[in-house]
C-alpha cells in the first residue's frame, strides 16, 4: 500500500507504507499530519491511520528541570563577594600606584603655575631674613600667594582621576585595578560621579583629623574608613564582571583605606 502525506497544505508521495511506519517510529513525521491511500473517503491524521506505530514511539524528551542548588549557590557567591573586603596591602599598594600616575601632571602643573620658581624664590627670601621672623613670615606668605594656583590646579586633576576612575565601569582608579579592587555600593553597585566626589573630598577629612579616618578600617566591621562611612561605599576585592572567588573573606584587620 502506498501513502500520501499531506502537511502545509501539500501534499507528498507516495511512499511504502512501511516507510511511513518507520517514520512515525522515528519521529520524521509527526502523528498529526495527514495521510491519505486508496480506498480512503478523506484525508485522516496518521495517528488514526496507524495508531499503533503512535503508541510504539518513544516519549519526546524533556529537559529535567535545573537544580535548586543553582540559585541558592548564586545567591551565596553574591554574599560572599560582598564580604570580601580588600585588606590593607593592597590598598596601600593601590594607593602607591595611584601616586605615580599622578606624579607626572602634578610636576607639570607646578611647571605650568609657577610654582617651582615661587620655591626657590622663598628659598633665597629665607636666607636673606636671616634671624628676622618678621622678614621669613613674609616671605613664607609671599610662598604660600604663589603656590595656591599650582595646588588648586593638582586638587582638581586628582579628584577628577579619583571620582571619574572610581564612578566609571571600571569601578576603580587604575591602581585599583591593577590589584584587583574595586569601589562600590552598600550593595556592590556601582557609584555615581557624585558619590565618588563625596569619597574623595571625604579623603581629605579623614587625613586631616591625624588620618584616624583611615585607621578606623583597621576595627570597623566592613573595613571603611570614614570617607568609606560618609559616602556609603565599600572597597571589594575582584574587578567589575568577574565571577566571585571561591576564597574565603579576607580576614586582614588592619585594613586602611586608599
Amino acid at each position: 500500500m502506498e501513502v500520501w502525506i499531506g502537511r502545509d497544505g501539500e501534499r507528498h508521495g507516495p511512499y511504502k507504507e512501511v516507510d511511513v511506519r518507520q517514520w512515525l517510529r522515528s519521529g520524521q513525521v509527526s502523528p498529526q499530519d495527514l495521510g491519505w491511500y486508496e480506498g480512503l473517503a478523506d484525508w485522516q491524521p496518521l495517528s488514526i491511520l496507524f495508531p499503533d506505530e503512535v503508541r510504539a514511539a518513544p516519549p519526546a524528551f524533556t529537559p529535567p528541570p535545573a537544580p535548586p542548588y543553582e540559585a541558592g549557590a548564586r545567591a551565596m557567591d553574591a554574599s560572599a563577594a560582598l564580604a570580601d573586603y580588600a585588606g590593607f596591602w593592597k590598598r596601600v599598594a593601590a594607593y602607591i600606584l595611584d601616586a605615580l600616575v599622578l606624579w607626572i601632571p602634578n610636576m607639570l602643573l607646578s611647571s605650568l603655575f609657577g610654582a617651582n620658581e615661587a620655591a626657590e624664590t622663598y628659598l633665597q627670601a629665607k636666607l636673606a631674613a636671616g634671624s628676622d621672623p618678621q622678614l621669613a613670615l613674609q616671605a613664607f606668605d609671599t610662598y604660600l600667594h604663589a603656590l595656591g594656583p599650582a595646588l588648586m590646579a593638582q586638587t582638581v586633576v586628582t579628584w577628577l582621576y579619583f571620582a571619574a576612575c572610581e564612578s566609571s565601569a571600571w569601578q576603580g582608579t587604575l591602581g585599583k585595578r591593577a590589584l584587583g579592587i574595586r569601589v562600590t555600593d552598600l550593595t556592590g553597585g556601582r557609584i555615581s560621579f557624585m558619590r565618588a566626589t563625596g569619597r574623595y573630598f571625604g579623603k581629605l577629612l579623614s587625613a586631616f583629623i591625624l588620618c584616624f579616618g583611615f585607621l578606623m578600617v583597621a576595627w570597623t566591621q566592613r573595613k571603611q574608613g570614614l570617607h568609606d562611612m560618609l559616602a556609603q561605599t565599600l572597597v571589594l576585592n575582584g574587578r567589575p564582571g568577574e565571577e566571585p572567588s571561591s576564597r574565603s573573606p579576607s580576614r586582614d584587620q588592619g585594613s586602611l583605606s586608599a
